[in-house]
């Protein structure tokens, strides 16, 4: 338990048995009436983001929620097995929870495993990763200066849009969070 003075951005509550990490906080006092603590929190499991207005100092249920450094190792049918860095327990997380991220990973990668009571909430990815481009249509020459764009296949299978000029086999930047083209790198 906690107080809505106490807290903080990435705090998960447990509200109405859902878990809910709190994004933003303000505490407001006006000057007629109590003061209160208006928040914008994002559903743990489903990203599904509200607003809620506390009475300040009222009591709040906190969730312990663990986060792993993580390595994924390897795909099994439908789950994705990754390991701690730590202990070197190896965990099966299904593909439903990993969700979007799957796009982005390959195997040794590092990731970070948020669990709750022994379940799995979610996987996160760095910010950005650095894949390859298995497949793209040629560029056309004289295409070259244009602010095109074109759709690449990545080495995890997902499809991003990068600039004309790029062929298969150019190692690229992609932003986890959008799947959009950050640069090329060498």
């Amino acid at each position: 338990m906690a107080s809505t003075n106490d807290l903080k951005n990435g705090l998960v509550l447990n509200l109405e048995g859902q878990l809910w990490s709190v994004v933003e906080f303000q505490h407001v006092k006006p000057g007629k009436g109590p003061a209160f603590v208006r928040t914008k929190l994002k559903n743990v499991l489903s990203g599904k983001v509200v607003d809620k207005t506390f009475n300040a100092g009222v009591k709040v249920d906190t969730a312990s929620v663990d986060r792993s450094d993580m390595t994924f190792l390897y795909k099994d049918g439908n789950d994705f097995v990754f390991m701690d860095t730590k202990t070197y327990d190896q965990i099966h997380i299904p593909a439903e929870t990993v969700g979007k991220a799957a796009d982005y990973l390959l195997e040794n990668q590092e990731a970070i495993v948020a669990q709750h009571d022994g379940s799995v909430l979610y996987v996160e990815l760095p910010a950005a990763v650095v894949l390859e481009i298995s497949h793209t249509e040629p560029g056309l020459q004289g295409d070259r200066s244009s602010g095109g764009t074109k759709p690449a296949t990545l080495e995890t299978g997902a499809e991003i849009q990068v600039p004309l000029f790029l062929e298969t086999g150019t190692k690229v930047k992609v932003d986890t969070r959008d799947g959009s083209y950050l640069g090329r790198v060498n």
